[in-house]
């Protein structure tokens, strides 16, 4: 958990200290980084806060969720199931569209949990779109490319 406090304040004293980083910018780094601390905390409310009710998320298995009710709930059953599961995404790089008020963030994002036969390290590259909705940033999709994974059979069974 300290790690996780200890990203989150990393991440807004980049956002803010860059000076030309721009309000949208800064605002959608600490969008990420709320939705970081909300996997941290298994909170599936605060994860559903930065997501659009449209949104689309293809999973590191290619396991397309649509929709914020069903990404929801499949954060919840990935709690149930894996109680000690956490994800993190790093933004690498935000541009902002301002005249249609969208944004693309590429970073990186890493994943944990333990299941039987030991415990699964896995990460690689993501893509999200964000489009501002009544004052809000909110992502409207992502996509997960894992590039690693390391510590069971979950890594040794394709999609």
């Amino acid at each position: 958990m300290q790690l996780v406090l200890a990203c989150i304040a990393l991440l807004f004293f980049q956002s803010v200290s860059s000076a030309q980083a721009t309000d949208a910018e800064r605002t959608i780094r600490l969008r990420r980084a709320s939705s970081n601390a909300a996997i941290a905390r298994h909170d599936t409310g605060g994860i559903g806060a930065v997501m659009a009710d449209n949104v689309i998320v293809m999973t590191s298995r290619s396991a397309q969720q649509l929709g914020r009710a069903a990404s929801m709930m499949s954060f919840a059953e990935q709690f149930r199931t894996r109680p000690d599961v956490i994800y993190e995404r790093s933004p690498f790089e935000i541009r902002i569209y301002e005249p249609w008020g969208m944004a693309s963030e590429y970073g990186r994002w890493a994943g944990s949990w333990t299941e039987t036969g030991g415990n699964i390290q896995i990460g690689g590259s993501y893509f999200a779109k964000w489009r501002l909705k009544n004052g809000a940033w909110l992502i409207e999709s992502e996509t997960y490319v894992p590039e690693r994974c390391t510590g069971g059979s979950y890594c040794n069974s394709p999609p």
